[in-house]
């Protein structure tokens, strides 16, 4: 199974937010921290707020922070939820019926993620951001980020990855 950018973007977004403790933290803030686009963050944050996952309140003095306790969100939900999974067999004539095992499949999935909260997340992290994301400052031009995404692809794969 392979994850989007944008559900490793919100796991990063609630490590930030669990970091951050009762305090508002800035869209803007987390956007640069992370080396995202203030867009790309707000479209991120709203995603994770319809999910439940955080509380946003727009303003000067607004800002964002967890809507539940760290130990209660679970990483499967989080990715159930930016994913909008849904595995079916597209072929009507099957013969053999797929949907039911991917779904157990999906469920197994979702089963394994849940076993570990943000909390556990956030107390790996220590603060810093995961594996392979590299906070540096955004290059200037398409070509020179298309080169920085494939060091950082690269980079992904490395030592400090875990692999299951």
């Amino acid at each position: 199974m392979r994850i989007r950018r944008t559900t490793h973007n919100a796991l990063q977004i609630l490590i930030a937010a669990a970091h951050a403790g009762d305090e508002l933290v800035k869209g803007a803030t987390i956007a640069k921290e992370l080396n995202l686009t203030e867009q790309n963050t707000s479209k991120i944050i709203y995603l994770l707020s319809r999910g439940g996952f955080i509380k946003a309140m727009r303003g000067p003095h607004g800002g964002m922070t967890l809507a539940r306790r760290p130990e209660d969100i679970r990483i499967g939900d989080v990715v159930l939820a930016m994913e909008n999974m849904a595995l079916e067999d597209e072929r009507p004539d099957a013969g053999a019926n797929l949907t039911g095992l991917f779904d157990s499949a999906l469920d197994a999935f979702v089963a394994v993620l849940n076993q570990h909260t943000l909390a556990d997340m956030a107390r790996s992290r220590k603060g810093g951001a995961l594996p392979g994301l590299k906070l540096t400052k955004r290059p200037k031009t398409s070509r020179a980020r298309s080169k920085a995404l494939i060091v950082d692809e690269r980079t992904r794969s490395g030592p400090n990855v875990r692999k299951s």
